[in-house]
This record gives structure tokens, C-alpha cells and sequence, in this order.
């Protein structure tokens, strides 16, 4: 039985989620005790109840303490079954959170081989692949709630930069958008398709290459769109003095989103030869436009500013996954946040 202390590091909900997605990985129990200790409201809330619970069906487990407000929780895997399945946060809590723990058990359904560390890829226990070169069989999952709502990766960046990172691993998901939640309506609904692996390779990268394309949507729900374009406007504006020296097409649309409530949203995406970065920025009750333009803004001239190739966001996203394969990762990265150290520190209690 894995112990786990939740107070560590920033001690948030994401060492619970991890330590859920690498228990039904790697068939490992745990107790985690000071669940969420450091939050304003500590204790389990919807969102991580919801992970709990979509885990405990994935494998099979047995649990004890999955109630709201606790602050200790037994998780006991059992064997992970593909599927379709359908979970509601029932609040505007992060469908991409609960996707996030989900998808590591999905990918390796039959469980992680003991990889060889001199060798790229194990032969991995599937069937033979399908029309594409994809698996025949594969999991969905239908989650709804919040899909651009604060601290927490947006549907958009999911899409255009964590699944995009999964596959430079070998690794393969598909993404959809029915309808969009934000906060604190919720609401909204999204599609996964998760292919078992046929392979798995480290991440080397180390240069960003000659940037390509800076692309990004800004977006509103049951609102005006001339928000939108105050939004794109203020980013345009703030990023003025670089747009001579990018060199790239700059392309930013905007687009009315289906949705129960309001909302808005600016998601770029900085593309390079050698990788993608996404920065998003949400509109709030009173936060006028210009400021949602502008705080997107400076996360990518900071970024853009730097050498380094990946993102603060996908580093702690990507390194669950690198954990597990054969052979030595190398990337940098713009910021080691506090959020990458915990997410470590979990990573290498389930490694031990």
C-alpha cells in the first residue's frame, strides 16, 4: 500500500488525480491522507469525487472515503476494462481534469509492461491494428461540466497541445466538443476517444525550431461577439511591437460557442517546427475584454521570450507518461513550477 501525503508540495487535487491514474496503470493501491490540506475549502469536492468514482468503475476498485469533504481516501484497483462510458461533474468542475486521470488506464488497459530501458518499445499485448493503423477497439468517454473554467487546461489546449504531445509519445486520443461550461453554469460536454497503445516513445526534445504559425480562437458564449474581438484586438495590441519580427501567419478567429451559460475565452497556440504552446485566458463577471487579451498575451511573449520548448502547462501534463516509457526523456521547459516538482514527486512514490 502506496502511502501519500496530500499536503506536499502545492498539495492540490492534481496528487490525487495522479495518484489514481498511476494506481489503475500500474495496479498499485494507496491511502492518501490531507487530501487538498492547502485549499481554501479542503477536502474532496464534485470534481475530484467524479475522478474517484470514474476510476473506481474503470478498474474495478474498491474504495473507502469517497465522500465530499474528506480528506483521506483508500483506492484498491482491479483489472481495467475498455468501454463507453458517461460521467456528469453535475457542477462547472473540469471535464479536462477528469479526462486527464482517466486516460493513462484507457491507453494501457492490459497494464504497463516492465520496459526494457534499451529498447524503444516492449511487443505489447494488443490484437493486431486496424484500418489507419489504429487499434480496432477503443474507449469513449462522454464527460460533461466545465470546459474552459479557471485552473484547469481548456478543452482547446487538450486538443491542440496535450493530444498532439500524447502522439509525438506514440500515442493516440481524439478529441471532441459538443457543447461548452464555464463557470460557474457548467454544462458543457466533450468526447474522448482513447486508442489502446501500439507503442511508446521517449520525448527528445531540446530546440523549438523556426516558429510556423501563431493560431488561437477567441471566443464568446450567449454573449456579444464584439467582445471577441475586443479580446483579439487587445492581444494583437499587446504583442505589436513582435508582430514584424514572427515572420508567421498570425490567425485568430473568432467564433460564437454553444452553451447552457456565458462565457469567454481566448485560446492561442504557438507553433513551431519542433512543438506547440497553448496560453488561454477566460473572461469573468466585471473582467473587461481587453484584460482577457492581454493576460494571453504576456503568457506568450514570456514564453516566446525563452529557449526553452515546452510550455509550463504540458511539461507536468506529459511527464506521467514519460515515467513509464523505455529510454531517457530530454526537454526544457519555460517555467519548473511547483505544480511540475509535485507532480514528480507523486510519479516517483508510484515508482519506487
Amino acid at each position: 500500500m502506496i502511502e501519500i501525503d496530500g499536503s506536499h508540495g502545492e498539495g492540490g487535487g492534481q496528487i490525487l488525480r495522479t495518484s489514481l491514474s498511476l494506481s489503475c496503470l500500474l495496479q498499485k493501491p494507496f491511502r492518501i491522507v490531507n487530501i487538498r490540506k492547502r485549499r481554501k475549502k479542503p477536502g474532496l469536492m464534485p470534481q475530484h469525487l467524479t475522478c474517484i468514482r470514474a476510476a473506481q468503475l474503470l478498474s474495478r476498485a474498491e474504495v473507502k472515503g469517497d465522500q465530499k469533504g474528506s480528506t483521506e481516501l483508500v483506492f484498491l484497483p482491479g483489472e481495467v476494462k475498455c468501454g463507453d462510458f458517461f460521467f456528469d461533474i453535475g457542477t462547472a468542475g473540469s471535464t479536462s481534469l477528469v479526462l486527464q486521470t482517466l486516460i493513462p488506464a484507457l491507453i494501457f488497459p492490459n497494464g504497463i509492461n516492465k520496459f526494457s530501458k534499451d529498447s524503444q518499445y516492449s511487443q505489447p499485448p494488443y490484437p493486431p491494428l486496424g484500418k489507419g493503423g489504429l487499434l480496432k477497439e477503443k474507449s469513449t468517454v462522454t464527460l460533461k461540466g466545465g470546459t474552459h473554467v479557471p485552473f484547469s487546461p481548456s478543452f482547446h489546449y487538450l486538443h491542440a497541445v496535450f493530444a498532439p504531445f500524447l502522439k509525438k509519445t506514440g500515442l493516440e486520443i481524439q478529441l471532441g466538443i459538443d457543447s461548452y461550461g464555464f463557470y460557474p453554469k457548467g454544462g458543457g460536454t466533450v468526447r474522448a476517444g482513447i486508442f489502446p497503445a501500439r507503442e511508446l516513445k521517449p520525448l527528445r526534445i531540446t530546440e523549438k525550431g523556426r516558429m510556423l504559425r501563431l493560431r488561437g480562437d477567441s471566443g464568446v458564449g450567449n454573449l456579444p461577439l464584439s467582445i471577441a474581438e475586443r479580446q483579439r484586438t487587445a492581444f494583437l495590441n499587446k504583442i505589436g511591437t513582435l508582430m514584424h519580427d514572427l515572420r508567421c501567419p498570425v490567425n485568430i478567429e473568432l467564433i460564437q460557442v454553444p452553451t447552457p451559460g456565458q462565457g469567454t475565452f481566448l485560446s492561442l497556440q504557438s507553433e513551431t517546427e519542433n512543438s506547440i504552446a497553448g496560453f488561454t485566458s477566460l473572461g469573468a463577471r466585471g473582467k473587461r475584454a481587453e484584460v482577457v487579451g492581454e493576460e494571453a498575451a504576456s503568457e506568450f511573449l514570456t514564453y516566446h521570450a525563452s529557449e526553452a520548448v515546452l510550455d509550463p502547462y504540458i511539461a507536468d501534463q506529459i511527464v506521467l507518461y514519460l515515467s513509464i516509457c523505455p529510454g531517457e526523456s530530454v526537454f526544457t521547459t519555460s517555467s519548473i513550477t511547483q505544480h511540475l516538482l509535485t507532480n514528480l514527486w507523486v510519479i516517483g512514490l508510484f515508482h519506487e
